[in-house]
């Protein structure tokens, strides 16, 4: 059996309650996430390492997806609600977003890998 943890810190408790709300449903029987204070911790095992590695690759598309959801819809420090909903590169949430790039967010996406 091989096992990757993943454990992303969001910008609070309740972000990371939103971001495992998010990514949970998607989880298949192999994979287990829950919140600990301001980080999602999900567990994948899978048989092979290639399975292991799909499912941890489409486990952190998932994530970043829903945590910038998350960062664009809370409100920025100084701005009026006119402009809460602009991101912290400066687009707003009527710009589209380029997702061939890699995103600037502030997920931190260390994982361990145990065989």
């Amino acid at each position: 059996m091989r096992r990757a943890a993943l454990r992303t810190t969001h910008a609070s408790p309740e972000a990371a309650a939103v971001v495992a709300g998010a990514v949970e449903p998607d989880n298949t029987d192999s994979m287990t996430t829950r919140v600990d204070g301001d980080a999602v911790v999900t567990t994948i095992e899978r048989e092979a390492t290639g399975g292991l590695h799909s499912s941890v690759d489409d486990y952190v598309v998932n994530l970043t997806v829903a945590d910038r959801l998350v960062d664009a819809g809370r409100p920025a420090a100084g701005r009026d609600d006119a402009t809460a909903a602009d991101d912290a590169d400066g687009t707003t949430a009527d710009t589209p977003i380029d997702r061939t790039e890699p995103t600037d967010d502030q997920t931190d996406t260390t994982h361990d890998t145990h065989e």
